[in-house]
C-alpha cells in the first residue's frame, strides 16, 4: 500500500515517503489566473514568479498563520504535491497522513479531508502538529512521563506537554519563522539602514518582542500542567523543532528566560515530516492520536 506523509506548512511544504524520506520539499504557493480561476503553478515555479507576475495572475498562499485560508486553493496544491509524490511509487491511490494544527476545528478537519480525497488519497489520516514534531524528534510520547516541545514553524509556534501518547496542555501563538525573519529585516534597516552581519546580541533584541511571546506561552503552558509532568519537563527540558529552531541560541535565550533547559531536535527543520512517516508505519501504535477516513 503506497502511503504518503505532508507536513502542510504556511512556508513550504514537504513530502515524506516511509523508506524514501523527503521527497518533496516546495513552498506553499499558488499562481492564479484572474481571468477564469484556474491554478497556472503550484510550489517551486508558482514562487518564481512572485513580483514578476501581469495583472492576469495572481499569487497565492493558501495557508496563512499555521490555518488553511483557502481550501479550493489547497486542494488544488495537496493534488500537485500527492502527484508529484506519487512519481516516486508504482502509481496507486495512497494513503495519506497530514499535519494540522493543534487547535484545528472538527469543520477544518473536514475541509482537509475532503480537499485530500478530492486530491486523489484513498485514505486521509489527520495528526496534531506538535505529536507529529514530538516523534519526528525521537520522544517517546506514548511513556507515562511529561515531554514538552516546542514546534516554530513558518507562520505558527505551537507548543505542547505530551504523556501517554496524548497531549495533555497545549498553546498557540501566531508567530514563526516569517515573522521573526521580517523582524530582523526591519530592525537591521531601522538601526543601520542597510544589511551587515547582525550579532547575535543584536538579533536577540531584534526579536526581543516575538521572543516575549513565544516565552509566555511556555509560562502559560508550565502554569496549568500537573506538578508531576513539570518535574520531568524540568529534567528533561523543551525541545525545539521547527525551522524557527534554527535561530542561532534559541535554545540558550529560551533557556535563559524561563529556567527551562532547552535543547534543538535533531534536523529540526524536518521533525513533523519524519513523524508523518513514522505514525504511518506504526499507526496502531498511534492510533489515539489519528482522526482517519477512507
Amino acid at each position: 500500500m503506497a502511503k504518503i506523509g505532508i507536513d502542510l506548512g504556511t512556508t513550504n511544504t514537504v513530502v515524506f515517503i516511509p523508506k524514501k524520506g523527503i521527497v518533496v520539499n516546495e513552498p506553499s504557493v499558488v499562481a492564479i489566473s484572474v481571468l477564469d480561476n484556474k491554478i497556472i503553478s503550484v510550489g517551486a515555479s508558482a514562487k518564481e514568479m512572485i513580483g514578476r507576475t501581469p495583472d492576469s495572475i495572481v499569487i497565492s498562499k493558501p495557508l496563512v498563520d499555521g490555518a488553511i485560508a483557502d481550501y479550493r486553493v489547497t486542494g488544488a496544491m495537496l493534488r500537485y504535491f500527492i502527484k508529484k509524490a506519487a512519481g516516486f511509487m508504482s502509481f496507486v491511490k495512497p494513503e495519506v497522513l497530514i499535519s494540522v494544527p493543534a487547535g484545528i476545528t472538527s469543520t477544518e478537519k473536514r475541509a482537509v479531508i475532503e480537499a485530500a480525497l478530492n486530491a486523489g488519497a484513498k485514505a486521509v489520516y489527520l495528526v496534531k502538529e506538535p505529536v507529529l514534531a514530538a516523534i519526528g524528534a525521537k520522544i517517546p510520547i506514548n511513556s507515562p512521563a511529561g515531554n514538552m516541545i516546542l514546534n516554530i514553524g513558518g507562520g505558527t509556534t505551537e507548543l505542547a506537554v505530551i504523556s501517554l501518547g496524548g497531549i495533555v496542555t497545549w498553546s498557540s501563538v501566531r508567530i514563526g519563522g516569517n515573522k521573526l525573519d521580517q523582524a530582523i529585516v526591519e530592525y537591521i534597516k531601522k538601526k543601520h539602514g542597510l544589511a551587515i552581519e547582525v550579532g547575535s546580541n543584536e538579533i536577540t533584541e531584534a526579536l526581543s518582542e516575538q521572543l516575549r511571546e513565544i516565552v509566555q506561552i511556555v509560562k502559560n503552558v508550565l502554569e496549568v500542567t500537573p506538578p508531576e509532568l513539570c518535574s520531568d519537563i524540568m529534567d528533561k527540558g523543551i525541545i525545539i523543532s521547527g525551522g524557527g529552531a534554527l535561530l542561532k541560541n534559541i535554545d540558550v535565550l529560551i533557556n535563559r528566560i524561563t529556567g527551562v533547559p532547552a535543547s534543538i531536535a535533531d534536523d529540526p527543520l524536518f521533525c513533523v515530516a519524519r513523524g508523518t512517516g513514522i505514525v504511518l508505519q506504526n499507526l496502531d501504535a498511534y492510533k489515539r492520536n489519528v482522526v482517519a477516513k477512507r
